[in-house]
């Protein structure tokens, strides 16, 4: 039983065997039909010619508008303010009074020295008078040389201290002028420094007036921006509200040393022509081209990475193929980037599709025959 059985499952499969080959035979021959190496596809890119030209780049930065000039106006004494009759924002004219200081203390000086200018000439009146009685007797001879001099010596001390107090008259004059404080040119009120009733010291800033004969667009410039621009280029600026409010200026102060914190310098650009609508610390906008360098800029979407280094895709004009190579960006924008080394003019860079590609892959341009 046990060898017929064998000889069942023997023959068994000797009869299985042929079907097998049979359906197996169209699958190895399917296999060998898919491994025939497929023809390589030619991928259409979109591509530019590298060339070298100047870039004239513009840079915007933020600032505000200033007074030209700003002066704070201080009193040249000390003492207590009585009056202060304008504010923040008022108009100014030459000549209109700020602020007033309680003035007894230089009346009461100015009298004494009038006073006492009266008091020295009613001595040089006597002393006068001495003197051209003895210059009298002494030419009839009645009277003798010393005593000619001591009345001449007298006058003229008389004479000297009129000089002193007259001096000292107009000094007290000048003293009560100072008790007010007046505008010396044309201006808005820009900021104040004491109240009514407060004593202040001389030199201490009462009224701060901006100027009306010049404003300023006033920018922090980083130092690159700075190496970058001519030595006076043209800045145009517009109100950032409001772009078609506009004026043009020209670089007028750049400060010597940056600021500590933010490590910008402030720069003072000069307006021509500002209109009424740029007032004293409005918020402007300001643009400057920048000096054209020769460059090769390419389009952003040109872009990619190997080897963790940006690249670009470089087309072979000859065979058709393209090849993958590192390059050093020099700076980014929005829409191109400046390359710095790693292609040369004339050179074909695939602008569009760089994410397919792969090295040596056959490529097509656009607008190419088939």
């Amino acid at each position: 039983m046990l060898v017929c059985k064998n000889r069942s499952i023997r023959g068994a499969r000797n009869w299985l065997l042929p079907g097998l080959l049979l359906v197996a035979a169209p699958l190895v021959t399917a296999c060998r039909e898919e491994a025939k190496e497929e023809a390589p596809v030619v991928r259409p890119v979109r591509t530019v010619t590298v060339e070298r030209r100047k870039l004239g780049e513009s840079a915007s930065l933020t600032g505000h508008i200033e007074a030209e000039n700003e002066v704070p106006m201080a009193f040249r004494l000390g003492g207590r303010v009585i009056e202060r009759p304008v504010n923040v924002g008022d108009r100014i004219e030459p000549d209109q009074i700020l602020a007033k200081l309680d003035p007894q203390n230089e009346i009461s000086e100015l009298r004494t020295a009038q006073a006492n200018l009266v008091a020295g000439q009613g001595q040089l009146i006597k002393a006068s008078n001495a003197f051209d009685r003895q210059d009298a007797l002494l030419q009839r001879g009645f009277t003798t040389r010393a005593q000619f001099d001591t009345a001449q010596q007298a006058m003229r001390s008389a004479q000297s201290q009129v000089d002193s107090l007259q001096a000292q008259l107009e000094t007290a004059e000048d003293r009560v002028t100072f008790t007010e404080l007046k505008a010396d040119a044309a201006g808005t009120v820009t900021a104040v420094g004491a109240e009514s009733g407060e004593v202040v010291a001389a030199g201490r800033m009462i009224v701060q007036i901006a100027r009306q004969d010049g404003r300023d667009a006033v920018f922090d410039v980083p130092a690159q921006l700075l190496r970058l621009a001519s030595d006076a280029p043209l800045v145009d600026v517009v109100l950032s509200d409001d772009p078609t409010v506009k004026a043009t200026g020209r670089v007028r102060e750049v400060a010597p040393q940056a600021d500590p914190t933010t490590r910008t310098f402030r720069v003072r650009v000069g307006l021509s022509d500002t209109p009424e609508s740029m007032r004293l610390g409005s918020t402007v906008t300001g643009r400057v081209t920048l000096d054209a360098t020769p460059a090769i800029a390419i389009p952003a979407t040109a872009l990619t990475k190997f080897n963790r280094q940006p690249g670009v895709w470089v087309v072979d004009p000859d065979k058709a193929t393209v090849s993958a190579r590192n390059v050093d960006v020099l700076r980014f924008d929005p829409a191109t980037v400046t390359i710095a080394q790693g292609l040369n003019p004339g050179d074909v860079v695939v602008t569009a599709g760089v994410q397919a590609l792969h090295e040596g892959q056959q490529v097509r341009l656009l607008g190419s025959p088939q």
